[in-house]
């Protein structure tokens, strides 16, 4: 159980954990807060949220389906054994907001690149609460 534990990212009970993996598990945390909230508000088709999906250019039957796949991607990446897998599919969803924005020409800095900050939080997130994806993305000091 151990061995497999440590495969997983996970440290066995009772280990310590360090700063990196609760600053890790801050910013997945807030990640996964916002995508909940952005996912229920689709799902639940309130005004606010139809609205602003529909002005980027998506029909109103789209717009659960939407909500119902931003959902099952956050709940993969909020499970440490899927948590990859839920980083990629997210990336690629906040790459379809990214291209959906920059459809409709909106400002660059504010709004089409929101999707890029969500996504640097998303993978810094589980750069910091993984130790495995640390040993294989190293950051180095000296080149």
């Amino acid at each position: 159980m151990a061995a497999a534990s440590l495969r997983h990212g996970m440290k066995p009970m009772g280990a310590k954990r360090g700063w990196r993996f609760w600053a890790g598990w801050g910013l997945s945390g807030l990640m996964i807060l916002f995508m909940l909230f952005d996912s229920i508000g689709k799902l639940a088709l309130e005004r606010h949220v139809i609205e602003a999906t529909m002005q980027v250019g998506y029909p109103l039957h789209a717009i659960r389906p939407l909500g119902a796949i931003a959902l099952a991607c956050t709940v993969l990446y909020a499970i440490p054994r899927t948590s990859i897998l839920g980083a990629i599919l997210l990336t690629a969803y906040l790459g379809g907001a990214v291209a959906s924005k920059m459809r409709i020409d909106d400002p660059l800095f504010s709004s089409v690149l929101f999707g890029v900050y969500f996504g640097v939080l998303v993978w810094g997130g589980l750069y910091f609460r993984d130790e495995q994806l640390r040993a294989m993305i190293p950051v180095r000091r000296k080149l």
